[in-house]
């Protein structure tokens, strides 16, 4: 965004803040707290006594209006999200409750895995929390055209964009198998960007935040979505042993059917897994390429390993997995090293 239009919008915040708060008496003032990904910005309103969180959110590249009705909703039945104090969705602006600055993402730096599996086991409670309590009928649907809108981001920007290589042998046939999986779990709310970076400790407790793109999907999403995630990757053993866990607690509650052994399950959370992977490693190249954002392609390696776990528990897809760890991750690479990315 040029700095021209991000000093007019955050004027623009300042004056709306303002007519908010400053007749009462008391004087706000802003800093910038966080960006992401997206075009969103957050800053911290400073009150006298108070503080609150302001999401700049610029139509029309943004839309405020899921993010108000899902912390709406998800409040309503106890979920641990912000509290929305007040919104304009023309001007792409939201007044919320300050959670403080303290992702989840912090407490892994440097702790031990004691310390980091506590941390990812009351995440993976809350996952259990988010399916028994958020109606997934109020969220768009994850259906087959979500699911390949999101596959097909590896080959057009990873391979295509990034890497001028063409799809591989198989490509189509693990496309369809795992959109296939996807559509045959039980559906359930998905939060869909699920890791530790977006999961705030406040007040003694784990809250929700950033789930505006929240979908209708497979119950395994969110889980995968954490045990595959960001900040790191677990043992096939430590991963399997979460995984069962919650497979578990999901049939005693009635997430999932009985009938779903743990080997059904497990081949359906490594193939929602290697659909993350794909659509991470195209993501991560188009916020590169077409964005111009820094610090996506050091982080393509380790979406990469993920994306060699979940095919090594996936069967069938040999001539794929073959060349992922035989062409792939070599031109992949060697593309890095000449670009001078460190990892």
């Amino acid at each position: 965004m040029p700095q021209a239009d991000t000093l007019t919008r955050l004027e623009r915040l300042q004056q709306w803040a303002s007519a908010r708060h400053d007749h009462s008496g008391q004087r706000s003032s802003l800093s910038l707290a966080a960006g992401d990904a997206s075009f969103r910005r957050y800053y911290r309103l400073y009150l006298e006594g108070n503080t609150r969180m302001l999401m700049d959110a610029p139509p029309p590249q943004e839309d405020i209006r899921p993010f108000v009705t899902i912390a709406h909703a998800w409040r309503q039945v106890g979920l641990p999200v912000p509290e929305v104090y007040a919104s304009d969705a023309e001007a792409g602006f939201v007044e919320l409750e300050d959670l403080g600055d303290a992702p989840l993402h912090l407490a892994l730096d440097n702790a031990d895995d004691r310390t980091t599996n506590a941390h990812f086991e009351r995440a993976l409670a809350l996952i259990d929390t988010l399916q028994n309590r958020a109606d997934p009928s109020i969220l768009p649907p994850y259906d087959r055209n979500a699911l390949a809108r999101e596959l097909d981001l590896f080959p057009e920007w990873c391979l295509g964009q990034w890497l001028n290589m063409a799809p591989p042998p198989g490509w189509d046939e693990l496309r369809l198998a795992l959109m296939d999986t996807a559509l045959t779990q039980p559906v359930v709310a998905v939060h869909r960007d699920y890791d530790a970076m977006n999961l705030m400790e406040h007040a003694g407790e784990l809250y929700l935040i950033d789930f505006q793109d929240a979908l209708a999907g497979p119950i395994s999403y969110d889980l995968i979505s954490l045990l595959h995630g960001r900040y790191r990757r677990f043992s096939t053993t430590r991963r399997a042993h979460w995984i069962e866990a919650f497979r578990q607690r999901a049939i005693d509650d009635r997430r999932l059917d009985a009938a779903c052994d743990d080997a059904t399950f497990l081949a359906q959370v490594n193939a929602m897994a290697a659909q993350r992977s794909l659509k991470v490693l195209g993501i991560f190249c188009r916020l590169t390429l077409r964005d111009t954002r820094e610090g996506y392609l050091a982080r393509l390696p380790h979406f990469l390993d993920h994306l060699e776990d979940s095919l090594a528990g996936l069967n069938g897809h040999n001539p794929f997995r073959h060349w992922v760890s035989r062409q792939l991750r070599p031109a992949l690479m060697q593309k890095l090293t000449a670009a001078g990315v460190s990892m």
